[in-house]
């Protein structure tokens, strides 16, 4: 088994001994791959991607791994679910299907306007930018949409990239925006994690218990393809009416919190473990 990841990696991973140490546990031979080195590979070998989190700085060059690493073996998550969820317009489309998601405006690349017109019928003055593809807190900002200083920091970043505009959630701040996790047809467990802007460290919490709203929200989100995910993230935070709203959801290669959790780690042990044995057969 091939677990994808990049070198260096941009903060450490702390699910990565955990995993490997659990698969050879098993007897299941894993080894560590930063994907930009496996591009050109002919290894037939499964993939499970992990900690590729510089790909949003090679997107083509990743959606072009990931297709030919699908072509050689089987790929979790398969390669239409990634390359629908490497782009954040994927929340747009969540809305349109009535997900309860954090209102967001797609500000497309080299936009003429100022983030002030953006959200001026929104009624929103303190908000948050992203680009839409991104990872981490990789240029996330929090704003005052009618301040000029501000709109400097927006400008300068939609002039190099498509770029998602979201109210604040004060929720954030205390109760915290809760990670959900799914792992092989489950959510194990929550944590909570801190606001994190602009490449900061992250905090995050213990395992959580999941609240009764957030659990029907993850499952809302993942309906269409939750039989087809070995791993998911839902992110969400309480939204103005206290009812929690998608802030995220991630697909590719979210961290997992499985320090957290050892039920976790073993759910995804033996997922992948079922799935090899599978690949074999065929």
């Amino acid at each position: 088994l091939k677990i994808a990841t990049c070198r260096p990696l941009p903060e450490p991973d702390v699910d990565e001994l955990l995993l490997l140490d659990a698969l050879r546990e098993v007897g299941v031979d894993a080894r560590m791959t930063p994907w930009r080195e496996d591009i050109d590979s002919a290894d037939a070998t499964p993939t499970i991607i992990r900690s590729t989190w510089d790909y949003i700085h090679h997107v083509d060059d990743f959606l072009y791994w990931a297709e030919a690493a699908s072509s050689r073996a089987p790929l979790w998550n398969p390669i239409d679910i990634i390359r629908r969820n490497v782009h954040k317009s994927y929340l747009l489309d969540l809305q349109m299907r009535g997900i309860p998601v954090t209102p967001t405006v797609l500000a497309r690349r080299s936009d003429p306007r100022g983030l002030a017109e953006i959200v001026s019928g929104s009624r929103w003055t303190d908000v948050v930018i992203k680009p839409a593809v991104g990872a981490g807190s990789f240029e996330t900002h929090r704003l005052r949409a009618d301040d000029p200083c501000c709109n400097e920091v927006f400008s300068k970043l939609c002039n190099e990239r498509d770029v998602l505009i979201q109210p604040y959630l004060p929720s954030v701040e205390g109760h915290g925006e809760r990670a959900l996790v799914w792992i092989d047809g489950e959510f194990t467990h929550a944590v909570r994690k801190s606001p994190r802007f602009a490449d900061g460290a992250e905090s995050v919490s213990e395992a959580l218990p999941i609240s009764s709203a957030e659990f029907a929200l993850g499952h809302a989100a993942l309906r269409d393809i939750a039989d087809r995910l070995l791993y998911a993230r839902v992110d969400v935070a309480p939204g103005f009416d206290g009812m929690p709203l998608l802030m995220e959801l991630e697909l590719i290669e979210p961290s997992l919190f499985l320090m957290q959790n050892p039920r976790a780690l073993q759910r995804l042990v033996e997922g992948i473990r079922r799935r090899l044995q599978s690949a074999a057969r065929y």
